[in-house]
């Protein structure tokens, strides 16, 4: 007749392999949930500082300045839309062989898309 001894162990090996296994699907999730964040801040900082330069604020370009910022960012500005003070920017950013994208548009309080 065999006993139990050493299932204890088999147990905590599969134990382990089960939490080595649902971490290697959870962390690129979360991985590519901070990308995204990150464009997204990309896309709001570089709005805010294209806005800035079309409402005479700052000097220079709008999408220009808009462009420097995302790249500042780690992100590339994929659109650019002047409507007066309003600015819309698209950016994005590549995370392995995905792209992630954010929109954003800043301008003087009372303007632009409802």
């Amino acid at each position: 007749m065999r006993g139990d001894g050493g299932s204890g162990s088999v147990l905590a090996i599969g134990i382990g392999l089960a939490l080595v296994a649902l971490l290697a699907l959870v962390l690129p999730l979360y991985s590519a949930l901070a990308v995204r964040q990150a464009v997204a801040g990309a896309a709001d900082a570089a709005a805010l500082a294209a806005a800035d330069v079309a409402s005479g604020l700052v000097p220079g370009y709008p999408c220009e300045m808009a462009g420097r910022v995302a790249a500042a960012n780690s992100a590339s500005v994929v659109s650019c839309e002047v409507d007066g003070l309003v600015v819309t920017v698209v950016t994005a950013r590549q995370f392995g062989a995905l792209t992630a994208r954010a929109a954003a548009t800043a301008g003087p309080a009372g303007q632009g898309v409802d």
